[in-house]
């Protein structure tokens, strides 16, 4: 009897099953290689494959959407897959914007990220061999039972067992070598056509733009050029000053976005004699409100700005942003409404709101940083409305719900300056100023001749600065700006 050698059917199929199996099997299970680049967590491996013939290479950003880099298309089943995990503000990140060490540690993180593939590459062909021969054992097996049966039925009866057995172990020896070699051969050149696919995306790419694309434009200039203004003030709520006096002879933007007439801008007006545009508005984030339109008090507001790039001769701006972006309010509610609110599913949705914001308040950074004739940049942080075991009326909350306790609290202000790191982490790669009001919180010691600086639960919105607390945050921010344009006159 002939046989069954490595080209027969058995070896064919042992062959496509290692390539068709074993190939996308081996790339989801080799294990990412970790490493940390720039003070980030990165890890480096590649995409599930697909039934496509070339596809792009991947950036996942951890608690967000996956990222497809089209100047990175690779042909075979080898893409690579680069993963982030949550941005993280610190002394190693800022290390790329040292114009002395930035480049060389530019190159190391290169040059690791490189290194992090290739020790993936070869963990995967170390498991694609071990699957191979795995699949060759139990072809072999198989193909013995095959060569049994057919034995068997022989019509002179079967050759001796001894002769069998050395036939079936001769041809499992060469349906596994046929079996390895094609899926080494394979692994070469997939991993051969990712290194080209990468080297040709790579090159003539000179910034993570031109590799990844804009993820937002920066907004065109909105409106006529102003000028007559010293300063300006840009944000949310907190600095449109909401429940105070209307500005007289407003304009159908402030009325819709309730201005006051004791705003953070009308405030350092007072106190420098500045002329400050203010414009600011309720419930404005990064991307609506700063950087996109906003629809607020029956209009569609452009980014503030856009309007900012027209006005002329600024010396500052004053920047308040955060809470809204990563919807503050929502878990101080929440707390309010539960017995215990430090649960893994909403700390994990601030993480999620978090790392976004963070990115947000990247882009708005570039913005500010180049806005004609370069007025100096004010970041204002943002307060903390209790103080630590904090336990009044405003703290309890209304008596059906369980309100807020010392751990409850203290979790709130953790969230609080975590905002406040990625606040005072971006200005301060940009060179930017930072003010900390000092708001008395509420449930403080009463003042004697002063009201509150914030809005308790009884008043119309809580948790948003006074008349006084609106002063207290000016006077946090003017001494950081340099002399008055108006002084003396």
């Amino acid at each position: 009897m002939r046989s069954l050698g490595a080209r027969s059917w058995p070896a064919v199929l042992l062959v496509l099953f290692c390539l068709a199996v074993g190939v996308p099997v081996t790339v989801a299970l080799t294990p990412g290689q970790d490493l940390v680049a720039f003070g980030q967590q990165v890890t480096v491996g590649a995409r599930t494959p697909d039934l496509s013939v070339a596809g792009p290479a991947q950036v996942v950003q951890v608690g967000n959407t996956a990222l497809d880099v089209d100047r990175l298309r690779v042909y075979g089943p080898l893409r690579p897959q680069i993963t982030l995990g949550p941005v993280q503000r610190n002394a190693a990140a800022q290390s790329v914007l040292d114009p002395d060490a930035g480049p060389r540690l530019r190159d190391e993180a290169v040059e690791a990220v490189t290194d992090a593939f290739l020790a993936w590459y070869l963990w995967g062909a170390a498991l694609l061999v071990g699957f191979t021969l795995a699949a060759s054992a139990g072809a072999a097996g198989l193909r013995t039972l095959l060569v049994l049966r057919a034995e068997s039925r022989q019509p002179g009866g079967h050759r001796p067992l001894p002769e069998i057995w050395s036939d079936c172990v001769r041809g499992a020896r060469r349906m596994a070598a046929a079996a390895v070699v094609a899926s080494v051969l394979v692994w070469v050149a997939a991993g051969a056509l990712a290194y080209a696919g990468a080297a040709n995306g790579l090159r003539n790419v000179g910034s993570l733009t031109q590799l990844v694309g804009a993820r937002q434009l920066s907004p065109e200039p909105v409106g006529p050029p102003v000028g007559g203004f010293d300063g300006a003030v840009i944000g949310d709520s907190r600095v449109a000053r909401l429940g105070g006096p209307p500005l007289p002879d407003g304009t159908p933007d402030d009325a819709a976005c309730q201005r006051s007439a004791d705003s953070l801008a009308e405030q350092i007006s007072a106190l420098r004699g500045d002329r400050v545009l203010n414009l600011a508005c309720p419930s404005a984030t990064v991307a609506s409100g700063l950087r996109g339109s906003q629809a607020e008090g029956g209009r569609v507001l452009p980014p503030q700005v856009g309007l900012l790039k027209q006005v002329q001769g600024l010396d500052w701006v004053a920047v308040a942003v955060g809470p809204n972006d990563v919807g503050w309010i929502d878990f101080l509610l929440y707390c309010y409404g539960v017995p215990d609110c430090a649960d893994n599913l909403t700390q994990g949705e601030f993480d999620y709101r978090l790392a976004a914001f963070d990115r947000a308040f990247g882009e708005l950074l570039v913005d500010l940083n180049d806005l004609p004739g370069r007025p100096q940049i004010v970041v204002v942080a943002s307060y903390e409305p209790f103080p630590p075991g904090a336990s009044c009326p405003d703290s309890r909350g209304p008596a059906e719900y369980p309100g807020l306790d010392e751990a409850k609290i203290a979790l709130l202000d953790e969230r609080n300056d975590a905002v406040n790191e990625v606040l005072v982490a971006g200005a301060q790669a940009y060179g930017f100023d930072v003010a900390r009001p000092a708001l008395r919180p509420l449930c403080g010691a009463e003042r004697t001749g002063l009201g509150p600086d914030l809005q308790g639960l009884t008043d119309p919105f809580p948790f948003h600065p006074t008349g006084v607390g609106s002063l207290r945050m000016a006077a946090a921010v003017t001494p950081l700006l340099g002399p008055p344009a108006r002084q003396g006159g």
